[in-house]
C-alpha cells in the first residue's frame, strides 16, 4: 500500500467509556483483514510519564520491552492485537512540551515566539508520524474527554493532519455514550449531540460514532443520532456491554464498523482471519469451573492498579478450562487479621508488585501461609521480595531480615539498590526497566515451565537481591532457579519439596496474551485447580 491511513479515536460526554479497548478492537480486525498496523496513545496530562502516578489515581503503569513507563491502555493494544509498542507509542503533554522546552533552550527556534500554533502542534504531528512507518494504518487514541482544555492541542493536531492528506488517508472514530433513564424509560442521545457538536466547533467532522449502551440502539435511536451529527446510518455503531471485553472486536464486526472502515479508507479486505479469535471466544463463554486465587496486594481498591495481571490471569484460566475468580485482599488487613480466615478459600495466593512499605508485613504473613500450607504461591516482583525475605526470617532465623527499601538499618539487608551491589557497573538510572534476559537452571520449576533455557522478561523495580545470602537460601531449600547473564542478578526463586512456590524478579503479565497466556500463569493455575483450601 502505497500511503499509509490513519484512524483517530475521541471520546466525549465522560471518561471511561473505553477508548484504549476500542482502539484495540479497531486494531483487532484491521489485523484480521490482513494489515499492518501500530497503534499510539496520547494523553493531555502534564505528568512527563505515568512512572511517578498514584496506582490508585492512574491504574496500572504498563511497560515496553523497550523500557517506556506507559499508561495501560498500550496493554489494551498488546493484548488484542500482535503489535509490540514501544517509548513512541505513548506521548503526554508533558513529555511534548519538555521537548519543546528543550529546543527552546538549545536555540533550535533562533529567536521565534513559541507557540501552541504551530510549535506544539507541529511536535504531536511528528510523534504521530513517527510511530509506524512500516506500518499500513496506524490508529491514534487521544486521552481525555473533547471539551477539556487540556485535548486542545492534540485535536487541533489531528484536524490539520486532516487537512494536509488526501481525504481517504484519515478517518475519526468518536466514542460517546447513549444512556437510558429508567425514570423516563427511554434512551437519551442529547449527550451524544452535545459531544458530536463539541468536536465539530474544533473543526473536526466524525465518520464514524460508537455510541456506548447497554443495549443495541433500535433504528429510530441511530437515525436521529445520525441526522444531529451529520452522517450516514450505517456510521452510529451501537457499543454495548459484553461478557468479556475480548468479544468486542466480534460485535464491532457484526455491526458492520469493519466494514465501514474499508469503505473510507479505500481499501479491501485482504483476507477474514478471525476464527481463532472466535473460538476462544466460545471456550471463554463454556467455563463453567471455578479456580479462586487470592491476590494480596495494597492497591486491591483500584482494579486497574493491576490491569495486566488480572488479563494474565484470566488467559490463563481459559487455557486450564476454569473461571479464575478473585479474592482480593488487603495487605493490611493480613495484618489486623488472622490469615487463616482470610485466606483459608483460595486455591493459590499471588502478591503482585509494588513500592514502598506499606502492607509489606501483611503480604509476609500471605507468604509464610502459603509455604506452611502448600499453597500455590505466585510472587511478581514484590510478591518475589516479600517471599525471599519470609523465607530468611523465618526458615534462615535471620531476624529483622529486610529489604533496604524498607528498613535501611537492618543488619540483615536482602535487598539493596541496583548502585548498592558489589561489582555491578553503575546503569545510570535507579530502576531496571524493560525487557532483560534470564538463564534457567536445569530441573527447575521454571525451566520446566518455559522448556526452554533462555527467556526475556520486562522489569520495573528499583531493588535487587543481595547475592551475599544465596548460599545460605540454597543451602535450606530456596532455590534460585533464573539469573540474568549480563549483571548475575537473581531473577527467579522457587521452593524445594513445595506443590508450586515461585517467586520472578519481573512482570510476565505484560506478555500474557488470550491466544498466548504466559506460560508462569497457566503452570500456576494448571496446580491451583487441584489443590483443596483449608476451608
Amino acid at each position: 500500500m502505497s500511503k499509509t491511513r490513519f484512524i483517530f479515536v475521541t471520546g466525549g460526554v465522560l471518561s471511561s467509556l473505553g477508548k484504549g479497548i476500542a482502539a484495540a478492537s479497531i486494531g483487532n480486525i484491521l489485523e484480521s483483514y490482513g494489515y499492518k498496523i501500530s497503534i499510539l496513545k496520547l494523553d493531555p496530562y502534564l505528568n512527563v510519564d505515568p512512572g511517578t502516578m498514584s496506582p490508585f489515581q492512574h491504574g496500572e503503569v504498563f511497560v515496553t520491552d523497550d523500557g517506556a513507563e506507559t499508561d495501560l491502555d498500550l496493554g489494551h493494544y498488546e493484548r488484542f492485537t500482535t503489535t509490540l509498542t514501544s517509548q513512541k507509542s505513548n506521548w503526554t503533554a508533558g513529555r511534548i512540551y519538555e521537548k519543546i522546552i528543550q529546543k527552546e533552550r538549545r536555540g533550535d527556534f533562533l529567536g521565534k515566539t513559541v507557540q501552541v500554533i504551530p510549535h506544539v502542534t507541529d511536535e504531536i504531528k511528528a510523534a504521530i508520524f513517527a510511530i509506524g512507518k512500516s506500518a499500513d494504518i496506524i490508529l491514534v487514541e487521544i486521552g481525555g474527554t473533547v471539551g477539556d482544555i487540556e485535548s486542545l492541542p492534540f485535536l487541533e493536531a489531528i484536524r490539520q493532519i486532516g487537512l494536509e492528506l488526501d481525504e481517504a488517508q484519515t478517518l475519526f472514530v468518536h466514542l460517546t455514550l447513549v444512556p437510558f433513564i429508567k425514570t423516563a424509560g427511554e434512551l437519551k442521545t442529547k449527550p451524544t449531540q452535545h459531544s458530536v457538536k463539541a468536536l465539530q466547533e474544533i473543526g473536526i467532522q466524525p465518520d464514524i460514532l460508537l455510541c456506548r449502551a447497554e443495549t443495541p440502539l433500535p433504528a429510530d435511536i441511530k437515525k436521529k443520532i445520525a441526522l444531529f451529527a451529520n452522517l450516514k446510518e450505517e456510521a452510529v455503531v451501537s457499543a454495548v456491554d459484553v461478557e468479556t471485553i475480548y468479544e468486542i472486536p466480534l460485535i464491532y464486526k457484526k455491526e458492520g464498523l469493519g466494514a465501514i472502515i474499508l469503505k473510507k479508507l479505500k481499501l479491501k479486505s485482504r483476507q477474514d482471519d478471525s476464527i481463532e479469535w472466535g473460538k476462544w471466544i466460545k471456550r471463554v463463554k463454556g467455563l463453567s469451573r471455578e479456580t479462586t486465587i487470592g491476590i494480596v496486594g495494597k492497591y486491591i481498591m483500584h482494579s486497574d492498579a493491576y490491569k495486566s495481571l488480572f488479563e494474565a490471569l484470566f488467559h490463563a484460566g481459559v487455557a486450564n478450562n476454569v473461571k479464575v475468580k478473585l479474592d482480593l485482599i488487603d495487605s493490611d488487613d493480613l495484618m489486623a487479621g488472622d490469615p487463616e480466615a482470610l485466606l483459608k478459600n483460595i486455591q493459590g495466593i499471588l502478591v503482585p508488585g509494588g513500592f514502598g512499605i506499606r502492607g509489606i508485613e501483611g503480604m509476609i504473613r500471605a507468604v509464610e501461609y502459603a509455604r506452611i500450607n502448600g499453597i500455590p504461591y505466585l510472587g511478581i516482583c514484590l510478591g518475589m521480595q516479600v517471599a525471599t525475605i519470609e523465607f530468611s526470617r523465618n526458615v534462615l532465623g535471620l531476624k529483622g531480615a529486610n529489604s533496604a527499601e524498607f528498613d535501611p538499618l537492618t543488619s540483615h539487608k536482602i535487598f539493596l539498590k541496583l548502585k548498592e551491589l558489589k561489582n555491578i557497573e553503575n546503569m545510570g538510572h535507579n530502576m531496571r526497566l524493560g525487557a532483560y534476559s534470564c538463564i534457567l537452571r536445569k530441573n527447575s520449576l521454571a525451566y520446566k515451565i518455559y522448556q526452554q533455557e533462555k527467556i526475556s522478561e520486562r522489569h520495573r523495580h528499583r531493588y535487587e537481591f543481595n547475592p551475599e545470602f544465596e548460599y545460605m537460601l540454597e543451602n535450606k531449600g530456596m532455590r534460585i532457579s533464573g539469573k540474568n547473564p549480563e549483571r548475575n542478578l537473581v531473577e527467579i526463586v522457587e521452593l524445594s519439596g513445595h506443590p508450586w512456590f515461585l517467586g520472578c524478579q519481573f512482570h510476565p503479565e505484560f506478555k500474557s496474551r488470550p491466544l498466548q497466556p504466559h506460560p508462569l500463569f497457566v503452570s500456576f493455575i494448571k496446580i491451583a485447580k487441584t489443590t483443596k483450601s483449608n476451608a
